[in-house]
């Protein structure tokens, strides 16, 4: 069916509250140069729009989540145009922004993600977001639906309804979050059809030594356990209530010790490659939707350094994984069903520039939150872009800089200098997660 091409508009969005001058300093261009070169997709000469625009214009459709390419574009380019001294944006037409997205592909959206969703929170200044010292993180996954496409359906697969299929194809993803500052940490895609371990699983790379990790049901399984402890991060996860956990030893505080064992092994292997566990079973009276009994596991042993108590309200922190999935899925797409794109390739990559989208949102927020001393949660995830609003520059992709002709405007790092322009820059210019601003 034919689509009447949408413009910007003059209602007030949450696109409108960011300047892509905020997307260079969360993502920094000579970052994005620098993984395009690992990935071989930089360009190789000036062009109109050029492959570092090609990554900046991937984040900005999901600031844009009503407009046509073309006006995505124009929001994108008013920073090329501001820097190279240009009266207007450049335009080019929705052929040329989808072959310029096909080229890029993907890998280096996933990459960008990795380098630069860092975490935000520091302990002098937000001492909620840790526990005896431990960044408090959780993972969790979700579906959402894609265009009704064959590719999206060949690769992605579609859920089955009452009447046979769902209307739409279905993507599963999976995210890290940092829970008190939710910004996304780490992020996987797969399709519908996937195991939810398995979508979770890459996301054990952006674990590390001194966080607390929190997680559902879903991710209790011995070898889930293991694989997640051998990053070094500790585990507050729930699992199931009948699952059955022998008492090894009583703890004073109420919970226990036990042991979880590997399956398909025999018993004298299994008993040998046993890893304890701390059990913590509560129940929440006088709660209409509670369920009867609620038991934990995690991998802190001591009853004195971390109360059963403490960590029974500590993994109802865990629900800030949702609170991120509405935010992805209510304020930056506008309520909009589905993404864009129409084949599997071009949906990951919208997925990670999504991803990148709501995480400049988060550090927007984060740094408002830091300078006046407040904690995120009395923050709004709207309302505070609306407040700094006012005090954002609309300058476009790049920082406020000297102007510069269109070739030096677009042109990548020289050859020569590009890894040490690159690293120095990421340095300098990375957002200074959980500093004064």
């Amino acid at each position: 069916m034919a689509r009447t091409k949408a413009a910007l508009g003059a209602g007030a969005r949450l696109s409108d509250f960011l300047s892509a001058s905020l997307l260079a300093r969360v993502v920094p261009a000579e970052v994005i140069h620098d993984v395009l070169n690992a990935h071989e997709r930089n360009s190789q000469r000036v062009r109109s729009f050029p492959a570092v625009v090609v990554a900046y214009y991937c984040i900005a459709l999901s600031l844009y989540p009503e407009a046509a390419y073309e006006e995505v574009f124009a929001a994108v380019s008013q920073g090329l145009a501001w820097a190279a001294g240009a009266d207007a944006p450049m335009r080019v037409s929705s052929a040329s922004i989808s072959a310029a997205r096909s080229k890029l592909g993907w890998a280096p959206m996933r990459e960008l993600t990795q380098r630069c969703c860092a975490p935000m929170a520091q302990p002098q200044f937000h001492p909620e977001a840790f526990y005896s010292g431990l960044r408090l993180v959780a993972m969790d996954g979700s579906n959402f639906e894609l265009p009704d496409e064959v590719d999206n359906q060949a690769y992605f697969g579609r859920p089955g309804s009452r009447t046979g299929v769902a209307g739409y194809p279905q993507a599963q993803c999976a995210v890290l979050v940092e829970c008190k500052t939710h910004a996304i940490l780490a992020a996987n895609l797969g399709p519908y059809r996937d195991g939810e371990w398995e979508v979770c699983k890459p996301l054990l790379a952006a674990l590390t030594p001194g966080m607390l990790c929190l997680a559902d049901r879903g991710f209790n399984g011995y070898e889930h356990w293991q694989q997640a402890r051998q990053t070094g991060a500790q585990l507050l996860w729930r699992c199931a209530s009948n699952r059955v956990l022998p008492c090894k030893q009583a703890l004073p505080d109420g919970s226990y010790l036990s042991e979880i064992m590997p399956t398909g092994v025999g018993r004298a292997q299994a008993r040998a490659q046993a890893i304890t566990v701390r059990v913590i079973e509560y129940e929440l009276p006088g709660l209409p939707d509670a369920q009867p009994r609620y038991r934990l596991l995690t991998s802190l042993l001591d009853p004195e350094a971390a109360p059963a108590l403490e960590l029974a309200a500590l993994y109802h922190e865990r629900w800030e994984v949702e609170a991120v999935f509405d935010e992805l899925k209510t304020h930056l797409l506008r309520g909009r069903r589905v993404l864009r794109s129409k084949t599997a390739v071009l949906v990951k990559q919208e997925f990670y520039g999504w991803v990148l989208a709501h995480y400049a949102v988060r550090w927007l927020l984060h740094e408002g939150a830091t300078r006046h001393r407040m904690p995120h949660a009395d923050l709004s995830f709207a309302s505070h872009i609306q407040l700094l609003r006012r005090e954002q520059p609309r300058s476009g992709a790049f920082p406020p800089k000297a102007r510069r002709s269109p070739a030096q405007a677009l042109q990548p790092p020289h050859r020569a200098k590009r890894h040490a322009a690159s690293q120095a820059h990421a340095q300098q210019a990375q957002p200074s997660h959980g500093q004064e601003a």
